[in-house]
């Protein structure tokens, strides 16, 4: 049957497929250490005690029709007021547009800018955009950076594509590579927007920044996170965050995101989100909100889960640099920020036991969730370049535990190749 252009364009997530090996293999009883998804496992990673009460009592008090299309307005005073508070940034409520969780906001964000043709630029890896550049018929332009800037973008890469573009997609903490951006890269970047901008006639769209932090919350060592509005205050009719509770609360499935930015953009985002009817559960919204004002359990609840999922990264980052010691061809970036580690495994071109060559990434990946135990992502599945050797491991969804019993078995399924 004929279907739409669109539909004949999407595939299928390479993470999803990963993951549907995994699962087959678990009930046929094999022990895996399943760091694909980025979720969490809520019997490791609970959300915070108050907010499940808060849910609850949300339920109890008949809060279960439907809410206003940009959200309920209890949530959004908070979500200002907690702009306010983390980022010191000044966003009223018509500002800001509630969504469940931040896929719907993205999805809006690009309907409202992007039209058919217009010019995409995001680095390479990164999560989704070249998707929702798909949805929209933008011209996506991937942009490779490299792992000596911890694969964030740097503005030398991205300067040669800007000129024209509609929308510039950067994430920091970065999926996958929970790397951060460096305050000068974001300035320089900054800047070379605010220089396009100048350079274009007044009746052009203009250059806009989609902003993803939906895991500014999760940093670690001391790293600071940076955004684009704070260095460059000119730039805030021009950049729209994604934000929301999915990752820093361990609620990936509670559903409560939010944009916030130009009420020129948010407007239209409602009008769309609206439509699509992809708003977030109106108990969770209330919840949520109530949540979020009560600082003194937002913040003790966060340093606790950090403090946890940080151990997580930090096994795994030594085990692997402690396989980089004893020679084997790996290695790790040091974790900053979110719940993913980096990896290299240099080992494409080698022989399996059985005789199979590993030819790219999705191949090795394969190798060692049967041979290991150990479930990654390929750079590959964020627009990344199917040769390249560098993986996702996401800590949500499994134990310290599992972590610890996965590393012998990747040592073991590593000196197998040949």
């Amino acid at each position: 049957m004929n279907i739409s252009k669109i539909a004949n364009t999407l595939e299928g997530s390479e993470i999803i497929k990963i993951a549907g090996e995994i699962n087959e293999l678990k009930k046929q009883g094999h022990e895996i250490a399943n760091l694909t998804i980025g979720d969490f496992d809520s019997n490791i990673f609970p959300i915070p005690q108050k907010l499940t009460d808060n849910i609850i009592e949300a339920f109890r008090s008949n809060q279960t029709n439907y809410p206003p299309a940009e959200g309920v307005a209890s949530l959004r005073d908070s979500i200002s007021r907690f702009v306010k508070s983390k980022f010191n940034l000044d966003y009223s409520s018509k500002q800001i547009q509630v969504s469940g969780g931040s896929r719907p906001l993205i999805y809006g964000l690009f309907m409202a800018l992007v039209d058919p043709g217009d010019k995409v630029v995001y680095p390479t890896p990164s999560w989704n955009n070249n998707h929702y550049c798909r949805f929209t018929g933008a011209t996506d332009v991937p942009v490779q950076t490299s792992a000596e800037n911890n694969f964030m973008p740097k503005a030398s890469e991205i300067k040669p594509y800007l000129k024209g573009a509609t929308l510039l997609a950067l994430c920091s903490p970065l999926n996958p590579t929970g790397t951060m951006f460096a305050k000068k890269d974001l300035e320089e970047i900054c800047d070379l927007v605010i220089e396009e901008n100048k350079s274009r006639p007044v009746d052009e769209k203009p250059l806009y920044i989609m902003y993803d932090q939906i895991y500014a919350q999760l940093t670690f060592g001391g790293q600071i996170h940076y955004e684009p509005v704070s260095l460059r205050p000119e730039l805030k009719d021009r950049v729209i965050y994604i934000d929301g509770i999915s990752k820093c609360l361990a609620a990936t499935g509670v559903r409560v995101g939010w944009a916030f930015g130009p009420e020129h953009v948010i407007s239209k985002m409602k009008t769309i989100i609206g439509h699509v009817g992809a708003w977030s559960p109106k108990p969770e919204q209330v919840a949520a909100g109530q949540f979020i004002d009560q600082t003194t359990e937002w913040d003790e609840f966060l340093i606790g889960f950090k403090a946890k999922v940080q151990k997580s990264l930090d096994a795994l980052y030594q085990g692997f640099m402690q396989l980089k010691a004893d020679g084997f061809a790996v290695q790790a970036i040091q974790p900053m920020g979110a719940i993913y580690l980096t990896i290299q495994i240099d080992y494409l071109g080698k022989t399996t036991p059985d005789g199979r060559l590993l030819k790219t990434s999705s191949d090795l990946v394969f190798y060692l969730i049967n041979e290991a135990g150990a479930g990654l992502v390929p750079f590959s599945a964020f627009s990344a370049d199917p040769g390249m050797n560098w993986f996702r491991a996401s800590v949500g969804g499994c134990s310290l535990e599992e972590i610890e019993a996965m590393l012998p078995r990747v040592r073991e399924a590593l000196s197998k190749l040949k």
